[in-house]
């Protein structure tokens, strides 16, 4: 285990970041730091996503998949949370950021090969005083995970919901905010989130992307 000083060497920016778009005074983070070195993708999603869109996603996770795009997330709502199995089955890395404190956190069974190869992160805004998920703990970590990420990919924001909230606040603050162009998230674009087609995607996050070899090594994991 580890917090946050520890992994000013390996990402010296991440402190600034964090501070300019989230209210976090420290964290914590379980697993292999030096995935913080490399760029990452947030993933966010509504609860409730269009069956054209879910289709999108899962297209779109696959290409994140091939391309070696580090994701982050906290895996929470049902579409998202889809998408991690996908994510792990690969050989590039993932930051898992729960919306609780992750000292005492139980590891789910699928999460375990993956950390101990080093190809998993877990990263937490909160102490170890937090052992309970609630809409505010959720907001804070979407906050976080947003603070550490390079860029964002909204998959959909339904009218009315705090995700749509979330992206106005993001594009607000100077985010880099991408989403599926479709009529279903017309909202969020017209609030300036980039739309984008899934057949250009590399034009949009193919910089976030590096294909490690097979032997490649992430550096040491903290477990």
């Amino acid at each position: 285990m580890s917090d946050h000083t520890d992994d000013t060497a390996v990402h010296p920016n991440l402190d600034s970041r964090i501070h300019e778009y989230a209210d976090v005074d420290t964290f914590t983070a379980r697993g292999n730091p030096a995935i913080l070195s490399r760029p990452c993708l947030a993933i966010f999603c509504s609860n409730r996503c269009p069956g054209d869109l879910i289709v999108k996603t899962y297209d779109l996770v696959q290409k994140l998949r091939d391309l070696g795009v580090v994701v982050i997330s906290g895996f929470h709502s049902p579409v998202v949370k889809e998408c991690l199995p996908i994510l792990l089955r690969s050989p590039h890395p993932v930051i898992y950021c729960p919306a609780r404190g992750i000292d005492s956190y139980r590891l789910l069974p699928e999460l375990r090969k993956p950390l101990a190869a080093g190809r998993l992160l877990l990263l937490s805004p909160f102490t170890k005083d937090v052992t309970r998920v609630t809409s505010e703990t959720a907001q804070q970590r979407n906050r976080f995970v947003a603070a550490v990420a390079t860029r964002i990919f909204v998959y959909h924001a339904a009218p009315g919901s705090n995700t749509e909230q979330f992206c106005r606040e993001l594009v607000a603050l100077g985010k880099h905010v991408l989403t599926f162009d479709s009529e279903a998230n017309r909202n969020i674009i017209e609030s300036g989130v980039t739309p984008v087609d899934l057949a250009d995607i590399r034009e949009h996050i193919g910089d976030l992307a590096l294909t490690l070899p097979r032997d490649a090594s992430l550096g040491t994991s903290l477990l």
